[in-house]
């Protein structure tokens, strides 16, 4: 039931964020504009991913080294990273194609990472699970270190208000965008980071009560 109803509900999620209020918001506001986006891979993606690990659409026992955890975070953090550089993020929240490419490669990676760690888990309960506990918490340490940059910087990076808005409150956006991803984005991957963990140190128990 689970593998159905969590792509259902990621599917609906990212109808709800692309199509909804939040993307008219997201041009001006940082904090909607890192709203939509820990929606996308922080939250719809993994719910998406929970559908296609370990299922006959999963593509990791194809391509193991390719989709690799390691890899796949990696893969992430350029796209996260590269979007959030100022240039970048300027062209996106202009909307237009620009826009549509950053969701696009938002949802895309994040997909990639959550399916990437959680298949690697549905095959092998020990090695792989720890492939993919490596992958998750790496990506949530990323994730983590721009949250806090974009938190604690003491200028704002972004033009949200356009010229003549206030600075302070400019930079406060900026912060609580930055506290968004710190809180969601860094929580739901060190979760299911630790999620896989857990199942790597129950299978020393199980194995033995097989074995009796």
């Amino acid at each position: 039931m689970a593998r159905l109803a969590c792509p259902a509900a990621g599917f609906l999620l990212l109808a709800f964020l692309w199509a909804g209020p939040l993307t008219g918001h997201a041009g001006h506001a940082f904090a909607a504009h890192m709203t939509l986006h820990m929606g996308v891979v922080a939250v719809a993606a993994p719910l998406i991913a929970i559908g296609i690990a370990g299922s006959r659409f999963d593509p990791t026992p194809r391509h193991p080294v390719l989709l690799g955890p390691l890899l796949a975070s990696f893969v992430e953090l350029v796209v996260v990273w590269g979007w959030h550089v100022p240039a970048l993020h300027e062209l996106a929240r202009g909307g237009g194609p620009a826009f549509a490419a950053e969701q696009a490669t938002f949802f895309a990676s994040g997909l990639l990472v959550w399916t990437a760690c959680l298949g690697h888990a549905a095959r092998d309960r020990e090695g792989r699970s720890l492939q993919g506990t490596i992958g998750l918490l790496v990506t949530s340490i990323h994730m983590t270190l721009l949250g806090a940059l974009l938190s604690f910087a003491g200028r704002s990076l972004y033009d949200h208000g356009g010229h003549g808005a206030d600075p302070a409150t400019v930079l406060a956006d900026q912060q609580a965008g930055g506290i968004i991803m710190l809180l969601v984005g860094g929580a739901s991957y060190l979760t299911g980071g630790l999620v896989l963990m857990a199942r790597i140190l129950r299978l020393p128990e199980t194995t033995t009560g097989d074995a009796r």
